[in-house]
């Protein structure tokens, strides 16, 4: 797992088991995350390597609200009140698949604020007018081979960065003009 990387070594083991059962497998692209928030499992809340390494497993392979719910429970009921760090963890994951449908390849924090970074064949250039009439002078688009909008957003916690991320994706995902936009 070392040598292959833990997303990746998540992603090949979920493809071993769907082709094991006789599923068709698609290739799926992966949305790089890069925030400056805390989102890991403290050893003082899961000590044994091996179950730190599943649960991880389990979030990163979430693809439905479904799935999050049922990781969040499955982790109350095995070790108690879920820390912070791990919510955090959790909500990067709701953030990658809300990206995923949208066509975002990378959400990274910069200084000048949070970089969306779009696959081109994906984009919906319609959708632009529409953030641009709801967040005004907090976001600037720029139009290329990979489109990106970057949205001011205020750095005060973990949480706030997290919630205003979820909010600009889910108001993207609520606003779509054109339905036939690749998944």
């Amino acid at each position: 797992m070392e040598q292959v990387g833990y997303d990746t070594y998540c992603k090949l083991l979920d493809e071993v088991i769907k082709e094991m059962q006789g599923e068709e497998i698609v290739e799926e692209k992966d949305v790089q995350i890069d925030l400056s928030i805390s989102s890991y499992i403290p050893d003082e809340f899961i000590d044994v390597a091996s179950q730190k390494i599943e649960i991880y497993q389990n979030i990163a392979l979430c693809r439905t609200e479904e799935d999050i719910q049922n990781v969040i429970d499955e982790i109350i009921d095995r070790y108690g009140s879920i820390p912070d760090e791990i919510m955090n963890l959790i909500e990067v994951a709701r953030i990658k698949e809300l990206a995923r449908n949208l066509g975002i390849i990378k959400i990274s924090e910069k200084q000048s604020g949070v970089v969306f970074l779009y696959d081109n064949k994906k984009f919906n250039f319609e959708i632009v007018g529409d953030l641009v009439n709801k967040y005004g002078s907090k976001i600037k688009f720029s139009q290329g081979i990979e489109p990106y909008i970057t949205l001011n957003i205020k750095k005060e916690s973990d949480k706030e960065i997290l919630n205003e991320v979820q909010e600009f994706l889910k108001y993207q995902l609520s606003n779509k003009v054109d339905e036939n936009i690749e998944k």
